[in-house]
């Protein structure tokens, strides 16, 4: 089978957003992932950018493939060699001409989650006057969405003998019962994981998904559909669930996987929209699809369960695209072709399998892992949904901006002494590190909405009238909608001052914004910092550090202090990552690598997706 994705043309925001990938364990973008490649001597070398999910088996792939007889070009050679890049950072990369330096070699051949993307691409080029990069291609592999669901609370829905769809998740998203109207109240309200639409593949075909069940369509979704207060009405109910959204999906696999361990993943999250692939490893003991070095699967205690929305679905289709850009050779291209037809053979087909996609080769049998042992169908989904026409698309984004849940977010900005070093050490005149954070933040307040809440906390030691104080508030936590130019300014007015009560600090963060918690909206703490805890006290830090998780887990206000989550962003070489990373796992959100300083802007726009 073969899926072909309409044209859709995403604002500005959408491609810029794409671009980041800076989570803490996501793919970097570079060409981190070539260990085990080897020399390619005086081969020619061909370059492929791939989405993360696709890595692995992309590499796996190439090793096949480089030094065999398929790779043999005239008198030479080609060498594949494949590396990460999240498909919205590659779109808005090759719109731009893909800089030489600092986002990997310039790709012969892409290869992003879907073939929408390529679409966007042609898109913007044609809107800016230029030839289109990619043209047609035919589909590697293939992987429905699905709305993964802990075993228990899918059996407590009926699940499949009863199906299961958005209209579900939209009811037992307002219900004031929760999971106790299906017998476990111990599960309490039910939370849905959702990525968001401009940024993640999977958070668009869900918007799709949900919206195309609001109207009762399977295609021809119109803009008519779109302004049916009925249809509005469906999505808010659904969003009104979520925990949070976010760049991509592993965050919230990650989180399940580590509270499983304890035995409290059923109160993390009751359902997230997923690809079917993460299902399968997930339940294989692998949630980010990726096995590092001496990393052994470990099957979790509770399943997930891959439910295919009764009112159908979307595949992302994977295409292989040779790109008509002024850097490829004929040789080049030539040579990507050869690979291209290596992997679409059913040797190279039954390795899709193995990684746990559908293979796009229709004469290869779906086949195991693809079964109901690691909780998937390989009969669903039964019914396809049509991408809407760019038009509709675009202003389904528009709206989910406004339907999505609100909001209510303190920002807490490290300004110690160290933020006044260069950004760049190499150039030492340039813009200090707090200049470039401060950029980031006030573009990032782009992001929010009028209604959402927001504020602003600054920490140093030595603040206040005694200089006794580690923090000061600048802005309460309230609406945007009359204080946007107002944060603004006061984060522009920041300047660097003295050490970094790390712990102390985020403790008390993190405890304020418990004690004010809105249970209608996504309540977090944005923490940035770039440095460790430096407070001047003389007791052990580890300890200091200890109390604190222990704090965040246990949290002040009861079952409230678990909805309360810190996203800490790693900002420059000195920042203690492992530690931040700790902090964020206390509160089931993420860490955000900012390690290079001039990666700020995309990792603050990746953070600022969550909300």
């Amino acid at each position: 089978m073969h899926i072909r994705t309409t044209a859709v043309r995403l604002t500005a925001l959408v491609l810029a957003a794409g671009l980041v990938t800076a989570s803490c364990g996501s793919g970097g973008g570079t060409n981190a992932n070539q260990d085990g490649l080897g020399d390619p001597g005086d081969c020619t070398v061909i370059d492929m950018a791939v989405s993360s999910e696709k890595i692995d088996l992309m590499t796996a792939l190439a090793k096949s493939f480089n030094g065999s007889d398929d790779a043999k070009l005239g008198d030479g050679c080609a060498f594949v060699r494949p590396f990460s890049k999240a498909s919205g950072g590659a779109t808005e990369l090759l719109a731009t001409g893909w800089p030489e330096t600092g986002e990997g070699e310039r790709p012969v051949i892409w290869s992003p989650a879907a073939s929408s993307w390529g679409q966007i691409l042609n898109q913007r080029l044609a809107d800016d006057g230029q030839s289109a990069l990619v043209g047609d291609a035919v589909s590697f592999q293939l992987t429905p969405l699905v709305i993964a669901m802990p075993k228990p609370m899918a059996d407590a829905l009926g699940y499949p003998a009863k199906p299961v769809g958005w209209a579900d998740i939209a009811k037992l998203s307002t219900s004031k019962e929760g999971w106790a109207a299906y017998g476990h109240p111990e599960w309490g309200a039910f939370k849905l994981g959702k990525t968001n639409p401009n940024f993640s593949t999977s958070g668009l075909s869900a918007l799709i998904g949900q919206t195309y069940a609001a109207a009762g369509k399977t295609r021809g979704l119109s803009q008519e559909d779109l302004d049916n207060p009925k249809v509005t009405a469906f999505a808010k109910n659904v969003e009104s669930s979520v925990v949070h959204y976010g760049d991509i999906t592993m965050n919230f696999l990650n989180n399940w996987f580590r509270t499983d361990r304890d035995g409290t993943s059923l109160l993390y999250a009751s359902a997230v929209a997923v690809e079917e692939k993460s299902v399968i490893d997930y339940n294989k003991g692998n949630p980010d699809g990726i096995l590092k070095p001496g990393e052994t699967p470990r099957k979790p205690r509770v399943p997930l369960v891959a439910i295919y929305p009764k009112e159908g679905t979307l595949y992302s289709d994977s295409p292989l695209y040779v790109l008509n850009a002024d850097w490829v050779t004929a040789t080049e291209e030539k040579a990507a072709k050869q690979f291209i037809d290596f992997v679409q053979r059913p040797s190279a087909q039954k390795k899709v399998l193995e990684y746990g996609f559908r293979p796009g080769n229709p004469d290869v049998t779906i086949g195991a892992p693809i079964s109901k042992a690691n909780g998937v169908d390989p009969d669903q989904p039964s019914t396809l949904l049509q991408v809407p026409a760019p038009p509709v698309l675009l202003s389904m984004l528009q709206k989910w901006r406004e339907q999505r849940k609100g909001a209510r977010v303190l920002l807490v900005l490290d300004v110690s002494g160290s933020m006044k070093e260069a950004a760049d050490p190499k150039n030492p005149s340039g813009p200090t590190k707090l200049d470039l954070a401060k950029k980031a933040a006030i573009e990032a307040l782009g992001e929010f909405k009028s209604d959402d809440q927001v504020g602003l906390r600054i920490f140093t030691t030595g603040l206040g009238s005694n200089q006794d104080a580690d923090f000061q508030d600048l802005l309460k936590v309230q609406p945007m909608s009359a204080n946007r130019e107002g944060l603004a300014s006061k984060i522009r007015d920041q300047f660097p001052q003295n050490a970094t009560p790390l712990y102390a600090v985020t403790g008390d963060a993190f405890g304020d914004m418990v004690t004010q918690y809105d249970p209608t909206k996504i309540n977090a703490v944005v923490l940035l910092t770039d440095g460790k805890n430096d407070d001047g006290d003389s007791s052990d830090d580890r300890q200091q550090l200890t109390s604190l998780l222990e704090k965040l887990r246990r949290g002040t206000d009861g079952e409230n202090a678990k909805s309360v989550r810190v996203f800490p962003i790693a900002y420059g070489s000195d920042a203690d990552l492992n530690t931040l990373t700790e902090i964020a796992e206390a509160t089931n959100a993420a860490a955000y690598d900012a390690s290079n300083p001039a990666t700020i802007t995309k990792v603050f726009t990746a953070v600022v997706s969550n909300f």
